[in-house]
């Protein structure tokens, strides 16, 4: 009887609607930590989160909503993605994740389909930085990485950091190609986001690899902006590290 009770639960779920979330988020909100979070994420100004919303919540409590909600109709988390409040949309795209990765093959191309219809509202790091790997590199991991060069050369800031740390789940499967492939893409790219991605992909890839690092960057370290080297050889050795940033490698 209890776990009929859990059941339907569960199932009723995928009928809440976005408005009773969002209330329940302003609700676990702290005006603090919203003030924090604005002045972290940049959201002042010509900054790169200009005009953000947020409520004040941790992404640790957010991640247990996205258990909570995890049978949230697709429909309903896409509206949610969409929301002003930007806990809101790191719960839409924790969902999704949760999603993706427990669907059959039909819905994991509709799940991938619409995040890439929605990237506008992928609009920071950290939201970028919790799905990409998850959702973009698991999907293209077996199929043609057309569209993660698309997204390499497009014009939004926000895909062309999809692009790059989509490329974080091949780096953890040992597959370094298409992470130095991207990255040479993005070697002249003015955005300091760009850079800071690009550096700690490569830094990724020397944990697992030291010497498919260094050829990529003996190759391009002297171009590659001064953030993105910094990043690529922090783990170095402290000889070695001087040298890059000297530039006598």
């Amino acid at each position: 009887m209890v776990a009929e009770k859990n059941m339907d639960a569960s199932k009723s779920l995928s009928f809440v609607h976005v408005q009773e979330i969002s209330a329940r988020l302003q609700l676990l909100g702290d005006p603090q930590k919203a003030e924090v979070l604005k002045r972290f994420f940049k959201t002042g100004p010509g900054e790169y989160g200009e005009g953000d919303v947020f409520v004040g919540i941790r992404v640790p409590e957010i991640r247990k909503l996205a258990k909570e909600y995890q049978v949230l109709s697709l429909l309903e988390t896409v509206k949610l993605l969409q929301s002003s409040i930007h806990e809101a949309r790191v719960l839409a795209l924790l969902i999704m994740v949760r999603a993706y990765a427990k669907s059959e093959v039909s819905l994991k191309e509709k799940i991938y389909n619409l995040y890439l219809q929605h990237t506008r509202f992928v609009n920071n790091w950290d939201l970028v930085d919790i799905s990409a790997e998850h959702i973009v590199g698991s999907h293209l991991r077996y199929r043609s990485k057309a569209p993660l060069h698309a997204l390499a050369a497009s014009n939004l800031l926000w895909e062309r950091r999809i692009a790059v740390m989509a490329t974080f789940h091949y780096i953890k499967h040992g597959e370094f190609t298409e992470t130095l492939h991207v990255a040479g893409m993005l070697l002249s790219d003015t955005e300091d986001l760009i850079h800071k991605a690009v550096g700690w992909m490569l830094r990724e890839i020397g944990k697992r690899d030291h010497t498919a690092e260094e050829v990529f960057l003996r190759a391009h370290y002297k171009h590659m902006p001064r953030t993105m080297l910094r990043y690529a050889i922090e783990r170095f050795p402290e000889d070695l590290r001087q040298q890059y940033l000297k530039g006598i490698v």
